[in-house]
């Protein structure tokens, strides 16, 4: 009697523990595909890479500040038949309505780096949610194409903002590659930090007014070229639904 108690007690707990496990996937996967288990908690994260095999990679342009050297980048670029992706704060894309027309003429994509450049975990969902609403519309009048791509400023994030840009229609991206051109690193030194870090499913991360961006980037560009590597705006290197995000922010298709 004792032992068949005992088997019935651990067929139990089995059970109970099998619901937990499947209970905590399906609340995964309700929290979206950016909530990764850790801990105990779970945890909101954007994309910084994506898990794939075909050496596609992504280079991405935040424009904050200035256009000083966004030409010769456009030329280089244009040169080397590469689209990227350039994220645009607002008052940026006031400033110069001429370059977000420009960019987007060219083939490249474009996506929403805020409004203010402010650091955006401290806001409000209502206030995130203007951010990117007023950020997006700015773009759209002057490109005609209405951003789908976020990436924070200062690379500053929390759980509040990933699932507000997220329910807002949002793809948070991050970066896996930091070129630190805005430290004004040598061109020597931007592009070997870049070429050294590359895998495939990278996103690079640098600035249109990067004091030497532009002289580093035929070099960075040929180089990862002639490692086997494809260049790819972000929003074909993503998977854009049926995924999960590792702890470490890397993208996979789901299953």
């Amino acid at each position: 009697m004792k032992c068949g108690v005992i088997r019935l007690r651990r067929a139990v707990l089995a059970a109970v523990a099998f619901v937990v496990v499947a209970a905590l996937v399906l609340a995964l996967r309700l929290t979206g595909a950016y909530a990764v288990y850790t801990g105990g908690t779970v945890r909101e994260l954007p994309i910084y890479s994506v898990e794939r095999s075909d050496n596609k990679i992504a280079i991405s342009f935040d424009c904050a500040w200035g256009t000083d050297y966004t030409d010769k980048l456009l030329e280089v670029l244009a040169r080397e038949n590469v689209h990227a992706t350039f994220f645009m704060v607002q008052f940026w894309a006031e400033k110069y309505p001429e370059y977000v027309k420009k960019i987007a003429e060219a083939g490249h994509e474009i996506g929403t780096h805020s409004a203010t450049h402010s650091y955006m975990s401290k806001l409000s969902e209502e206030k995130i949610r203007q951010e990117l609403s007023t950020s997006s519309a700015v773009i759209e009048a002057a490109s005609g194409v209405r951003p789908d791509l976020f990436r924070a400023p200062f690379g500053d994030y929390n759980d509040r903002l990933i699932r507000t840009a997220r329910d807002a229609g949002y793809y948070t991206i991050q970066w896996d590659v930091d070129s630190l051109d805005w430290k004004d690193l040598s061109a020597n030194d931007i592009a070997m930090r870049v070429i050294s870090r590359v895998r495939s499913g990278s996103i690079i991360l640098c600035h249109n007014n990067g004091k030497h961006t532009a002289e580093a980037l035929p070099v960075i560009l040929d180089t990862l070229k002639n490692k086997g590597f494809t260049f790819v705006p972000i929003g074909e290197l993503i998977y854009r639904e049926n995924f999960t995000i590792d702890p470490n922010g890397r993208q996979h298709a789901a299953g």
